[in-house]
């Protein structure tokens, strides 16, 4: 797959290249970054950055998933990621998204994941977007709400993180909604 780099008001989104490690280690090695995601693990190492970014950009060329960096326009700086993996077949992804602890606060992740899901409708003709959250991250919800996701559910003690069972909270929005945005509010 091919991406063009997304411009918001704020920020670009782009492919991760290696040169952004040394900015892209301190913010998602945060340990409140990785409590508040799946995959992200923690502590999070050098080789797991590096490993990430090679397979960010061979999942891009396979059309698996759609790993960026977020940029801040104005300072060039690295604030955080926003993603989807892809699933051709049924024409849908799964949405993910994180910001660094220092950016917190300022509407990153909902621009950021309001232009990715955008482009995934738009650009790659999909279906369906979803996302979830851990329960105890409700500040993800409201982001997921602001993008026009609907509320679907929960699934409790779903995940296990750090050796406790988690319960998630499920979005979801349809292509058709972002024509009617107030319905999926």
């Amino acid at each position: 797959m091919q991406f063009t780099p997304l411009e918001t008001a704020r920020l670009t989104l782009r492919p991760y290249t290696a040169a952004d490690i040394p900015a892209f280690l301190p913010l998602i090695g945060a340990r409140e970054i990785a409590a508040t995601t799946l995959r992200i693990p923690h502590p999070y190492t050098e080789s797991y950055a590096q490993e990430f970014v090679e397979v960010a950009q061979q999942d891009m060329l396979s059309g698996k998933s759609l790993r960026v960096a977020v940029i801040m326009r104005d300072s060039g700086l690295l604030c955080g990621g926003v993603g989807m993996r892809l699933d051709a077949d049924h024409r849908h992804a799964e949405l993910g998204y994180w910001v660094g602890m220092p950016y917190w606060g300022n509407g990153y992740a909902t621009e950021a994941a309001s232009a990715l899901v955008r482009y995934g409708f738009e650009t790659l003709k999909l279906h369906r977007i979803f996302a979830s959250h851990f329960t105890n991250n409700p500040a993800s919800g409201k982001i997921l709400k602001k993008i026009g996701m609907r509320y679907e559910g929960s699934q409790r003690a779903h995940i296990l993180k750090w050796g406790e069972f988690l319960d998630i909270d499920l979005y979801g929005m349809l292509a058709s909604d972002l024509d009617h945005p107030l319905s999926a509010v």
